[in-house]
């Protein structure tokens, strides 16, 4: 079973890094919108400041290294590549689904990576399904503690569990699962999507069972029923999953919807985010935080100097437009009435 787990995590960084594991008809939303440019900024580039905090830790920048992998060979160097950029560049570090950490210790070690950025805020991840499999409250902070998480993110992945061979599909009474976790917990735990969005009532769902954050995790990126369709050799899985190539909440959609829905959220945008100027779109339409994936993998499998000069160019990107629209800070990022809908309707 555990050799099982690590070969899928192994084909699942292989293959998302192949253009068919890419969602097909389907943005992330954000070339609807437009920035008014602002010719005479009266602020000086230099002064720029997008640094940040998460839950009471400083962080140099509001982005996020959103959950990929773990628990395969390769994933321990990729894993470290990425967490000593983090700590370089001041980003948060979300790891990929830690459950492989309970089924065997055989690269339990690829998701330890607290020496290698020891000021760099630490998300723990777990489908939330497995609460309906027999993962424990108990399990899970020992996971807490095996990682030094300071926080822990549950992901929903429902169309994903349908495609994935032998995938858990009982989603049933999650919501009162997982509020049993969050009381039971000290840090914070935030619920996200892998690829296909939450929308804004299932956002306030999560708020009233205590969720500290939702991250978004909307379509326009990575589709996962995609992937699974590539690994799959179950044929009517792999024709099923054709179908749902395009399926998935646009990013964009996703965070208006929760401005107006859960205003006062910790919010995390992440799904097809490609650049510094869609980090700012995604800032300014409500989010506190912005996530990238598969944009920074590649660069992450080659060293953790190609990640941090990566990192580098989307932090570079980010005070370019703050600094092309005037503002000066991510709060006033976030307040700006310089974004504007170019379009009115979503592809």
């Amino acid at each position: 079973m555990t050799d099982n787990i690590h070969k899928r995590k192994s084909e699942h960084i292989e293959l998302s890094l192949t253009e068919e594991a890419l969602g097909q008809g389907v943005t992330n939303g954000f070339d609807l919108f437009q920035f008014r440019h602002n010719a005479l900024p009266e602020i000086d580039f230099d002064e720029i400041d997008s640094s940040s905090s998460f839950f009471g830790r400083a962080v140099k920048s509001p982005f996020v290294i959103s959950s990929m992998t773990g628990g395969a060979e390769m994933a321990e160097m990729i894993n470290r590549n990425l967490a000593i950029a983090a700590e370089e560049q001041g980003w948060i570090f979300a790891l990929g689904s830690t459950r492989v950490m309970l089924e065997s210790n055989e690269f339990r070690s690829s998701f330890q990576v607290r020496k290698y950025a020891p000021n760099t805020p630490i998300v723990a991840n777990i489908g939330a399904v497995q609460l309906n499999y027999g993962v424990t409250i108990k399990q899970i902070k020992q996971i807490i503690e095996w990682t030094d998480a300071d926080a822990l993110v549950f992901h929903l992945n429902t169309i994903q569990e349908v495609i994935q061979s032998g995938g858990d599909t009982n989603f049933r009474n999650l919501l009162t699962k997982m509020e049993k976790v969050i009381d039971a917990l000290s840090i914070p735990v935030g619920v996200k999507e892998v690829g296909f969005g939450i929308d804004g009532q299932t956002a306030r769902r999560l708020t009233d069972i205590g969720a500290s954050f939702i991250d978004v995790a909307g379509a326009g990126g990575t589709s996962w029923s995609q992937v699974e369709k590539l690994r799959s050799k179950e044929p009517l899985k792999k024709q099923a999953a054709e179908a749902f190539s395009s399926w998935g909440n646009p990013t964009a959609k996703c965070l208006q919807e929760m401005k107006d829905m859960i205003p006062q959220q910790t919010i995390v945008a992440s799904g097809g985010i490609r650049t510094g100027l869609d980090a700012a779109k995604a800032i300014a339409l409500s989010a506190d935080y912005v996530g990238f994936a598969r944009s920074i993998l590649k660069e992450a499998i080659q060293s953790e100097e190609k990640a941090i000069e990566w990192m580098q160019v989307k932090e570079l990107e980010l005070k370019m437009v703050m600094f092309g629209i005037g503002v000066s800070s991510i709060e006033e990022l976030q307040l700006t009435n310089r974004l504007y809908q170019a379009k009115d309707t979503y592809l």
